[in-house]
């Protein structure tokens, strides 16, 4: 399990628009680490960041981790995503820690958990991913697949 065959990956717009940066993998737990920023704009009207954004983030970091836990050799789209939050969560920086659970032929499962800039849990999610071939799934054959 090497994290380094994310640098080989394009990196998704939205990771971008989310202030996605890696931040550690530990290979003994299987855990990569990400962080993200919640902006001003992702709140609701009550001055938290939108549910929303947060699964997103949380979706945003296990992918990744199955991409590293296939060695890079495999591309694992969301396929269910459940959320669960915790507390609110405000406008600054967003740690997210996940783990690939099982990964399988054809099906992957994810788990994470999502912590506010005061280091407090804030959401979990789980995920079920299609697990497919990375080489046949750039982002140019999925836009013509599409």
């Amino acid at each position: 399990m090497n994290p380094e065959v994310l640098r080989k990956l394009p990196k998704p717009k939205l990771a971008d628009l989310l202030g996605w940066k890696f931040e550690s993998f530990d290979a003994e737990k299987g855990e990569l680490t990400l962080s993200f920023v919640g902006r001003e704009d992702f709140t609701n009207p009550t001055g938290n960041v939108q549910g929303g954004m947060l699964a997103a983030m949380m979706d945003d970091t296990m992918g990744p981790a199955m991409v590293i836990v296939s060695n890079g050799e495999k591309f694992a789209p969301t396929i269910d995503l459940h959320t669960h939050f915790l507390r609110p969560v405000k406008p600054g920086p967003i740690t997210v820690k996940a783990r690939v659970t099982q990964m399988g032929r054809t099906i992957a499962f994810g788990e994470s958990e999502l912590f506010d800039s005061r280091g407090r849990l804030c959401a979990r999610a789980t995920c079920s991913s299609a697990v497919m071939p990375l080489q046949n799934n750039t982002p140019e054959t999925l836009e013509a697949s599409a």
